[in-house]
Order: C-alpha cells, then structure tokens, then sequence
C-alpha cells in the first residue's frame, strides 16, 4: 500500500499535466510543468518518496504542516511530505528568484501525536489546506487520469484523512467518498485498487459505509471470474481480514471461492505472499480452510531459504495454532535453520522450538544449532525465550552434545536472574531438567520454599493440576535420585496423585511397536495393570498408584 506522507503517483501526475499552480490557499501542492525548469532556480525543498506501507504507520509533519499554511507567496513553500533520508522524486513548486537576504525556514522536529494539542493544530491546519476549491480541482485533474490511477490517488487522500483524524461526516470525506462511489459505479477498477479504496473506507465508516459495500461486490465478481492473480489474491485477504463479517452470506462465499482459487495457484506464490495469507487466514479464525493450510504449508517447504526471520516466525506461529505440520516442511528447516540460528534472532529460537515441541519434531540437527547458540548467546535472551528452549528439549528428552556447557550455562543464567522467572516459567525449566536426567537440587529449597509457593499461588486463585503435577515430579525426582538432599520438601497438600496432561507434560511419548514388546514383561513385573509403588527414605514413605495403558 502507498504512503499517504506523500500524494501518490496518480495526484502528482495531475499535478504536473497543468501548468497553473494551485494557490496557496486552496491547494497544498504548488504545481508546474517540469521542462520549463532549466534556466531558473527554485527555492522549494525536495518531495520525497516513501516506501511502500501501510497508511496506518505513517505520520506527517505538523510543524511543517503549519508552515506550508502560514508561508506567504513569495517565499519558498516546503513540502509537508518531505523525508530528509529517502531518495529524491522530483521537485515541485513555485519558480521564483532565490531571495538573497532570507534565510532558510526552520523545521523543528515535531510530531502530529506527540500531544493533544499538535494533534488538533494538526486536523486545523489540515483542514484548512484542504477546503475551498483545492480539491474540486484536484479531483478535476485525477478525472482525465485512468480508473486504476484515479483510484490511487482518492484513496492516499483518504489514507491522509484516516491519518488525521478525520470524522466520516467531515465535508472534505463525504466529497472524497462521493468521488470514489462515481468511480465505483464503472465497475472497471483492478482488484489491487479496490482493496486499497476499501480498506481506506472502512476506516473511516466501518461496515456501513456504502464504498466499502461497492468494493466487496466488484471484488467479489473478479473472485469468482477466478481472474485475480497471486498478488491480488494476498490483497482480498488483507481486506477480508479487515472488515470481513462473518454474518454475511456473501462474505462466506466468497471467502470460500477465494480459498479454492488460492489452492489452484499456490505453486505461484511467493515467500511473501505465503506469509501474509497465513497471516490473513489467522486474523479471520478460519480454521475451516485446512485444506488450504495444507498447501500452503507445503508450499512453504519449497519457499522456506526466501523466508525473513520474522516471515518465519509469523509462519510457525500460525501453523501451531491451526495444528498443522508437514514432513517436507521440517526436512526444508533441517537444512536451511542450522546456518541461520547462529546470528538470528533469540525470538526465532524460541518459536522454531515451541513448534518442534507442539509438532513433536525432534530434530537434532535443529536441537544442536539451538544449544550451540544457548551456550554462547544465552545472556542476551529473555526468560521466556529462554524457557521455551529448555522445555522443548527437555519434553522431547533431546540432550545435545554440548550438554554439559548448556547446562552450566543455565545454571549461571538462574543464579543471576533467578527473580526475573516467572515462576510457572521457571517451573517449567526444572522439570525439564528432570527429563534430562538433570536434578536441579541448588534450586529445590527455593521453589519449595514458602515465600515461592506464595507468590505462585498470588498469580492464580487455584494452581492447576500441570503446575501441581510438575511440583510433585520434582519431589520424586529428589527422593528417588537425591537421597542426601535434606532442604525444603513439597508440602503433601499440594501433591497429586494422577499425572496427566494432553502436551505431554509429564512422559516422552513411546513408540507403539517398542510399547507392544515390552507390555508384557511390565506387568509382569509389576504385578499387572493396576499396580502400586513404594518410595522410602530415610523420613519419607510414599505411595503411588498407576494403571499401564492398554
């Protein structure tokens, strides 16, 4: 989507087929033709041209703003939408000799949101450059220009108008959404177009606006006419994603004629694109598209090396949550992931892990690139990134090569920030430890502690049965494997006497053909499936029941 710090192409392309310059108070542009330029100076700052990006991110000047409105004729009139660090467009504006003796206007810098107070002076002077016949003009010029130009420029002014703040019944939007509902009314627009105009409507009216219903409609027609490329495509679902009301018919189908036309092209769209329908697909809780998923899952195993690091975290996310997961994908992260995560981001580690552990993926050349990167930057990670490695390890009984260093170097990590865990978090880590055959016994006395349980229990009314159940592994795990531990103990109030979990939190998952082997020579051993043990120590006897699975 185009900045709306700058006019887009469409109205600096009106601007420039006449040779009448706007006056200064009925336009905010000074506009000329460009070849008569050569032999005078000109004391206009240059127009800049931002990147491509949402009107929602942008943010305009308003001290220079202010200046354009207050500058008299004769001097020079900077350009509300000038970016000092981007690449020189063109140079619009008045010719006039370069005055000798004035100086250079200053522009402190200032931000239309900075305080209430900029905020208004911002929609005032805004206003104000906007009314009497600036934009009737403006509009004049955008009509000798193509549809699909046209359309672009309607919806950076309206972009602008969302920008500042402006009320839908605002004579400047109703004379701009009356240009866009004639422009509309020729049904000859692109689809890229459209999706631009609609989100900028329902911005600024919401489900009601009349734009917004002649948008979804034209947009519906070239779904269905399965005429939208790829491009297009991720454009339909940013809008659907924006307004989409799953109350309307129409909305549903075309929503599910979209998906099916995806599917056709999936093999066309690229990393980017991939990304943005997930995305797209996530926002609008359309789990019913799983076929689509699918796909597009698998597509991402042939794209993954074009994937950003926040491509692939926002990739990962959204298949963990629709639950989905493909071998090809896990083969493509296999070869691609273990070059990247040395210098990567810690969030793209912790996320990479969260999904091998949720997808069940034990992965060593993963786990080895992920502990080598814990050893030497684990200090630069935060806690919960940090929790989320060694639980993902530690579920799925992974112990790396260089164990040894991880360990230590987690050992120093809970000695110097031991209170910035939160405490399931930091539960969580030492119940991973046990997994590993790790017993964390430095740290037994403090989560056994009363202080800790306290402050567990201040984050919820009544723990649950995963945090009770992990507490009392960590008990047995002391007992049975630490018999010269003599600190603080779990108190037996807060045991529990079944362990179960649909995450697997407590048991690393058998395989069901090693299961069926040794089945047999289990029960016999323990006397059959209904089986109970003792645990004795020197001050403790525990009893525990269990029933083998069938």
């Amino acid at each position: 989507m185009k900045s709306i710090a700058c006019f887009s192409s469409s109205v600096r392309a009106a601007c420039q087929h006449t040779s009448a310059c706007f006056p200064l108070n009925r336009a905010p542009l000074l506009c000329t033709h460009l070849d008569r330029r050569s032999n005078v100076d000109t004391t206009v700052e240059h127009l800049r041209a931002t990147p491509l990006r949402s009107f929602h991110s942008t943010h305009v000047n308003t001290a220079v703003v202010q200046q354009v409105s207050a500058a008299p004729s004769s001097t020079s009139v900077p350009s509300p939408w000038k970016r000092g660090d981007e690449p020189t467009v063109q140079q619009l504006g008045r010719r006039v000799p370069k005055p000798a003796a004035r100086p250079a206007p200053h522009l402190p810098p200032h931000s239309p949101r900075a305080n209430p107070q900029s905020n208004a002076a911002a929609r005032v002077n805004m206003q104000a450059l906007f009314e009497g016949d600036g934009i009737p003009e403006l509009c004049s010029r955008l009509a000798d220009l193509p549809s699909n130009d046209r359309a672009e420029g309607l919806a950076t002014l309206l972009g602008a108008c969302v920008e500042f703040d402006l009320s839908a019944d605002s004579p400047l939007v109703l004379r701009l959404m009356n240009e866009c509902l004639q422009l509309l009314s020729h049904r000859d627009l692109g689809v890229a177009q459209l999706c631009h105009l609609g989100e900028v409507s329902y911005s600024l009216e919401g489900h009601k606006s009349a734009a917004l219903t002649e948008v979804l409609d034209s947009v519906g027609v070239a779904v269905e006419e399965n005429v939208a490329t790829p491009g297009e495509a991720v454009r339909v679902y940013s809008l659907l994603a924006q307004c989409y009301d799953p109350s309307s018919p129409r909305q549903m189908f075309m929503l599910s004629t979209l998906n099916r036309h995806t599917q056709r092209m999936v093999h066309w769209l690229k990393a980017t694109q991939v990304s943005m329908i997930l995305q797209s697909l996530l926002k609008l809780q359309h789990r019913q598209a799983i076929t689509l998923v699918l796909r597009l899952c698998h597509r991402a195993s042939q794209v993954f090396q074009a994937f950003s690091d926040e491509e692939v975290i926002k990739v990962l996310s959204a298949l963990m949550i629709f639950g989905q997961h493909d071998v090809k994908l896990l083969a493509a992260m296999e070869k691609d992931l273990p070059g990247r995560l040395g210098k990567c981001d810690p969030e793209l580690l912790s996320t990479v892990m969260e999904y091998c552990m949720q997808m069940r993926c034990r992965s060593e050349p993963i786990f080895e690139a992920v502990a080598e990167n814990f050893v030497c930057q684990a200090e630069q990670h935060s806690t919960l990134q940090i929790a989320k490695q060694i639980v993902a390890m530690g579920r799925l009984n992974y112990l790396p090569q260089c164990s040894s260093q991880m360990f230590k170097k987690l050992e120093s990590i809970l000695s110097t920030r031991f209170s910035q865990f939160q405490p399931r978090s930091l539960i969580e880590v030492l119940h991973a430890c046990i997994h590993l055959e790790r017993f964390p016994l430095n740290y037994m006395s403090k989560i056994f502690s009363p202080f800790f349980l306290q402050r567990l229990q201040a984050q919820k009314e009544i723990l649950d049965k995963n945090t009770l159940g992990q507490l009392t592994q960590l008990h047995l795990a002391t007992s049975l494997e630490c018999t010269h531990y003599w600190g603080p103990r779990l108190p037996y109030s807060l045991h529990v006497k079944k362990f179960s979990s649909e995450d697997w939190a407590f048991e690393t998952p058998v395989e069901s053909l090693f299961y069926r082997r040794i089945k047999g020579p289990l029960i016999l051993l323990l006397g059959g499936k209904l089986y109970s043990s003792r645990i004795f120590n020197s001050q403790w006897l525990h009893c525990r029941c269990g029933n083998l699975p069938g």
